[in-house]
C-alpha cells in the first residue's frame, strides 16, 4: 500500500496498536474488563488467526489486521523491559538482598517442583523423557509481564502477595539462561560439551552484571545530573530509555533476558535522587509498550486448535491452573507466607509466561517437540496468561475465607515506597524550603522534598535529606510521593505560575488537602486562595512584618506587645487578603490550624 511514493504500510501496526490503545481499552474499561485481557483479545481479533486470515476474501480487513506477529516483537520486548525497568526503581539493591531467601529459596523450589511435578504429568500421558523434560520447564514458567500488571492495578506490589510473587518471578528470569542451555543439552548428543558451556555461559552472563552494576554505579548520576541541567524534557527522556536499552541489550548480549538487563538499570537508578522523576516519565512508555506484548500473546492463539482437538488444551488448562497453585501454596507457606497469601501467590503464578513460549521454540529447534505438542503447549500458556486477572480476583475472594498465620517471613514486611508514614510535601527545596524543612525536623514531623535543581538535590541528599529530583508540577509525581495520604503540601516556589498549576492540580486530586503556598505580594496570595489553597503566605507582608517587629524591638518596647500586635497585624492583612478572593473556598484559615494538624 503505496500513496504519493510513501510506504504507509509500516505504519499500520503502530495504527492497529494507536487504535486499540486509545478506542478498544477505554470501551473495555468502561465494561469494567481489565486491560490485561483487552489488549490480549486485540490481538486475537487482529492477528493472524483473527480477521487476518479473512483479508485474502476482503482486501481492506488487512488495513487493520497485522499477519505477521515478529513485526511488532521488538516493541512487544521493550514493554517487558520497561516494565521489569519500573519495577527496579521501586526495589533497590539492599531490599533485593533482604529478599535473597524468597528469591533463592522460594523461587529455585518452585521451578523445580512445578518442573518436576508437570513432567511426571507429561510421562503418565506417554510423553518420552526428554519431551516430558521440556514440557515441565515450559510450563513451570510464569508470566513477569502479567502478573506484575495486575498486582499494580490492584495495588499489591508491596503486599505479601506481591513480594513473594516477585521473588518467584524473578528467579525464573534468572533461570532462563540455563534452562535454556539444558534444553539445548537434551536435544545434543554431546552432553558432556554442552555441561562446559552451560558453566561458561553463567559465568558470561555473571561477569556482564557485575559490569553493567560497576558502571552503573560510576556513570548514572553524573549522566542524569548533566540531563536535568538542561530542564529539557525531551532531554530526559531519551536518557531514560537510553538506560532502559542499553541495560537490556547489555544482558541480552550475554544470553540472559532483556528484562533482567533493564531492571538492574531501575535498581541501579533507585538509589539516586532522580528516580521519582525517571519513575513519571518512563510510565506511559511502559503502558502501552507493555500493551503491543500483550496484543502479542493474543495473536498467538489459534483458536482453530482447540476446534480440531480441544482436550488436550482443556486438560492441559485445567491440570496447570491446579497443580502450580498446590504446589506454590504449599513452599509458600514453609517459606512463612500465610495460606491465603500462599494460595493468592499460586492462583497469580499457575499459569504461563511468556518465558514458555521461548523454551518451546528452542525445542523444536533442537527436535525435542513435535509441531503439535509444541501448537498444543503455546497454546495453553498464552490461554492461561489471559486467565491471570481472574484467578487474581478468585484468590482475592478466597483469601478471607482462610486464617492468616502470624509467623510471616520479615523479607516481606520491608517497607514499600509508601511505609504508612504521613508526611509533608515540600515543593521546592531553595531557602524558604530548608527552612520549612528544619522547622519540620525540629518538631519530628516526617517530609519528602522536591525540587528541580539537580545539584541542590544532590547536595542536600549528602546531608540525609529525602530529597528528589522532578517537576512536582506533574500530578503523576505527586501521586508517587502519596498525596492520597500526605499531611499537607507546602508549596515554596518562586516561579508564580508553576505554584498556581501545583495548587490547582493539588486541589483537584485532593479535596481535603492542606496546602500552603509562598506568594509574592497580597494580590496573588488572593489569587492562591480562589485556586484552592488553604493558607497563602505573602513574602512582602512578611518581611515588614518582621522589620516592624525588630524595630520596635530595637527602640525598647517590651517583646510581649510587640509580639501580640504583629499576630494581630497579621490576622487583619491575612482577613483583608482573603476579603479579595470572596468566593474561594478557604478550607483551613491561619497557621495555628496548621500546626494542629501536624
Amino acid at each position: 500500500m503505496e500513496s504519493h511514493g510513501l510506504d504507509t504500510s509500516v505504519y499500520k501496526e503502530a495504527l492497529v496498536v494507536l487504535g486499540a490503545a486509545g478506542v478498544v481499552i477505554p470501551l473495555f474499561h468502561r465494561l469494567r474488563i481489565s486491560s490485561v485481557l483487552g489488549f490480549m483479545l486485540v490481538g486475537v481479533v487482529v492477528g493472524p488467526f483473527g480477521i487476518a486470515s479473512l483479508a485474502s476474501h476482503v482486501p481492506w480487513l488487512s488495513l487493520i489486521s497485522i499477519t505477521d506477529p515478529e513485526s511488532i516483537a521488538p516493541i512487544a520486548d521493550l514493554g517487558v523491559a520497561l516494565l521489569l525497568f519500573m519495577i527496579g526503581l521501586e526495589l533497590s539493591f539492599e531490599r533485593l538482598w533482604l529478599m535473597r531467601r524468597l528469591v533463592f529459596g522460594l523461587g529455585c523450589l518452585q521451578v523445580v517442583l512445578c518442573s518436576v511435578g508437570i513432567a511426571a504429568v507429561a510421562l503418565w500421558l506417554g510423553y518420552n523423557p526428554d519431551t516430558a523434560a521440556v514440557i515441565g520447564l515450559a510450563l513451570a514458567m510464569s508470566s513477569t509481564a502479567v502478573v506484575i500488571q495486575v498486582l499494580a492495578e490492584e495495588r499489591r506490589l508491596n503486599s505479601p502477595t506481591g513480594r513473594a510473587a516477585f521473588a518467584i518471578l524473578l528467579f525464573q528470569d534468572l533461570a532462563v539462561v540455563p534452562v535454556l542451555f539444558v534444553v539445548g543439552a537434551l536435544g545434543s548428543t554431546s552432553h558432556t560439551a554442552n555441561a562446559a558451556a552451560v558453566g561458561l555461559a553463567v559465568g558470561q552472563a555473571v561477569a556482564v552484571v557485575a559490569v553493567i552494576v560497576a558502571l552503573g554505579r560510576l556513570v548514572l548520576r553524573p549522566l542524569f545530573r548533566s540531563v536535568a541541567h538542561t530542564h529539557n524534557a525531551e532531554l530526559f527522556v531519551a536518557a531514560c530509555l537510553f538506560v532502559v536499552i542499553a541495560t537490556g541489550l547489555a544482558t541480552a548480549a550475554a544470553g540472559l533476558s532483556m528484562p533482567l538487563g533493564a531492571l538492574i538499570g531501575g535498581l541501579l537508578l533507585a538509589a539516586t535522587e532522580y528516580r521519582r522523576q525517571v519513575e513519571v516519565t518512563i510510565e506511559p512508555f511502559k503502558g502501552l509498550f507493555l500493551g503491543v506484548f500483550l496484543i502479542s500473546v493474543g495473536m498467538s492463539l489459534d483458536v482453530r486448535t482447540i476446534g480440531l482437538d480441544p482436550w488436550p488444551v482443556v486438560g492441559g488448562v485445567v491440570g496447570l491452573v491446579l497443580l502450580k497453585p498446590l504446589v506454590i501454596a504449599a513452599v509458600a507457606r514453609a517459606f512463612g507466607l500465610s495460606w491465603a497469601a500462599g494460595l493468592q501467590t499460586g492462583l497469580l503464578l499457575g499459569p504461563g509466561g511468556e518465558f514458555g513460549f521461548v523454551i518451546v521454540t528452542v525445542a523444536l529447534g533442537v527436535h525435542l517437540l513435535a509441531p503439535d505438542t509444541a501448537g498444543v503447549i503455546l497454546f495453553i500458556t498464552a490461554l492461561t496468561m489471559a486467565t491471570i486477572p481472574w484467578l487474581s480476583a478468585l484468590g482475592n475472594r478466597l483469601a478471607p475465607r482462610l486464617t492468616p498465620k502470624a509467623n510471616v517471613d520479615p523479607a516481606l514486611m520491608v517497607p514499600a515506597i509508601s511505609d504508612g508514614t504521613r508526611r509533608v510535601i515540600i515543593a521546592g527545596f531553595g531557602r524558604v524550603g530548608q527552612t520549612v524543612a528544619a522547622m519540620l525536623e525540629a518538631h519530628k514531623v516526617m517530609y519528602v522534598a522536591i525540587d528541580s535543581d539537580p545539584q541542590r538535590v544532590a547536595d542536600q541528599r549528602k546531608l540525609g535529606r529525602p530529597v528528589y529530583f522532578g517537576d512536582i508540577t506533574q500530578i503523576a509525581l505527586l501521586r508517587r510521593v502519596n498525596i492520597d495520604s500526605a499531611r499537607a503540601l507546602v508549596v515554596t516556589l518562586d516561579d508564580t505560575k508553576s505554584a498556581d498549576a501545583l495548587v490547582a492540580g493539588a486541589r483537584a486530586e485532593r479535596a481535603d488537602l492542606l496546602i500552603v503556598v509562598r506568594a509574592r505580594d497580597a494580590a496573588h496570595a488572593a489569587h492562591l486562595y480562589r485556586t484552592g489553597a488553604s493558607d497563602a503566605v505573602p513574602e512582602t507582608i512578611e518581611a515588614s512584618l518582621q522589620l516592624s517587629e525588630a524595630v520596635l524591638l530595637d527602640v525598647g518596647v517590651a517583646m510581649g506587645p510587640v509580639i501580640a500586635s504583629i499576630h494581630e497585624k497579621r490576622a487583619e492583612m491575612q482577613a483583608a487578603i482573603k476579603a479579595m478572593a470572596p468566593d474561594a473556598e478557604v478550607r483551613t484559615l491561619g497557621r495555628r490550624r496548621l500546626r494542629d494538624r501536624l
